[in-house]
């Protein structure tokens, strides 16, 4: 008994000497040498030592946090800091440390509203980022979270009051064939649809709602709108031909953006979700011919996907500028200025109609805060896709 006890003595004697020696490195303007002691520790020690730290006086602590942000341990040096008042320092290590729940508290009591709501939404806590949104009055980021929720008809509601038909209709999409409310959904999707000029879409979402039960076949209801919206095509006489095509997922419909933003290069490795939560976030832009979309010489402004329509690119803007290219549908401008500050290289100007879409660079900044897989992701496929290109340059 009397040699365990001095064994304990010796084992928390050599812990507090190892908390005073780090301690001593950093009050001696060596906090390098501090973090390498303390990165070298075991795991078990380094908890002991932040217990032991946790007991010391206010000034002590900081000086350990320093060691510890430089160790890289985020999460230790939050805790350490954690209660010194210091909440947007605390917060931010905490989220460093990949423990955004914690953050998001901390930017909470730091009456950081906006960021500790995206920091509960980056860490799964929807119902917690929803209330903070909420409060905020952010209508679109609730609905964001509200999606994520399985609560699709509510961020419909929200969608419809922001005039975001496309993200309604992505939104009212996610309602399961055996969800109750599911024909009120399909026929809300035709309708959205069909208002914003996509009725082959609407016809598209009508038929694998038709072919999905015999049940459903029979709806007159559905019935019912089928022949609306083939009256609305035109298509009296081929209209039994037509829907057979559209069961079959044979039909080709009108370019709603969706697919042109999946085949942009930083995006091909999305999972289906994530492309989603993106696609929602797209506003429509419609152009008229001659209209400069983006002037050369101008900070970047985030993403442009051509759906309708052709641009002229041109090396500037003064009238003998050197025409580079024209590009149409399927065409993305911009993508660089999502994830890198700078200026637009080229003027780009409108030679006909142009229906696209645009990508806000706040926007996705904002996706890239709550999508860590995605984010992950796409600066891997953005820094091979910029090599590439220089490579091209060099050669």
């Amino acid at each position: 008994m009397a040699g365990e006890t001095a064994g304990n003595s010796r084992g928390g004697s050599a812990r507090g000497g190892t908390l005073q020696v780090v301690q001593s490195l950093a009050a001696q303007g060596e906090p390098e040498r501090a973090a390498q002691l303390y990165e070298e520790l075991g795991s078990a020690q380094r908890e002991r030592l932040r217990k032991e730290a946790a007991q010391g006086s206010v000034k002590e602590r900081h000086w350990l946090v320093d060691v510890l942000r430089r160790a890289r341990d985020f999460t230790g040096a939050a805790r350490l800091l954690d209660g010194s008042g210091d909440d947007v320092s605390v917060a931010d290590l905490y989220a460093q440390g990949g423990q955004h729940v914690a953050a998001a508290e901390a930017y909470l009591r730091a009456g950081e509203v906006e960021r500790a709501a995206a920091a509960f939404e980056r860490g799964g806590a929807l119902e917690r980022a929803l209330e903070v949104y909420r409060g905020l009055g952010a209508r679109e980021s609730m609905a964001h979270c509200l999606v994520r929720l399985g609560r699709p008809f509510e961020a419909a509601d929200l969608y419809h009051e922001l005039g975001q038909a496309h993200a309604e209709a992505e939104a009212l999409g996610g309602v399961l064939a055996e969800d109750p409310r599911y024909v009120e959904a399909v026929l809300r999707t035709c309708k959205v649809l069909d208002a914003g000029g996509f009725t082959h879409r609407a016809l598209a979402v009508l038929a694998d709602a038709l072919s999905s039960s015999e049940l459903l076949r029979a709806d007159p209801i559905l019935v019912t709108e089928k022949a609306r919206l083939l009256r609305r095509m035109g298509l009296d006489v081929e209209a039994e031909a037509l829907l057979a095509r559209l069961a079959a997922g044979a039909t080709v419909p009108e370019a709603s953006g969706y697919r042109f933003l999946k085949a942009i290069p930083i995006f091909g490795e999305l999972t289906l979700e994530d492309m989603k939560d993106l696609y929602r976030l797209a506003r429509p832009v419609a152009v008229t011919p001659g209209s400069v979309l983006l002037e050369k010489g101008s900070p970047g402004t985030g993403l442009l996907v051509l759906l309708e329509g052709t641009v002229d690119v041109f090396s500037g803007n003064e009238p003998n500028a050197r025409h580079l290219n024209t590009l149409g549908p399927g065409s993305f401008l911009g993508e660089i200025s999502l994830v890198q500050d700078g200026p637009v290289s080229a003027n780009v100007r409108a030679k006909t109609a142009v229906r696209a879409l645009r990508i806000t660079r706040e926007s996705f900044q904002h996706f890239l805060a709550t999508h860590d897989a995605a984010s992950l992701h796409i600066y891997r496929l953005f820094t091979q896709n910029l090599a590439a290109r220089v490579r091209a340059l060099s050669g």
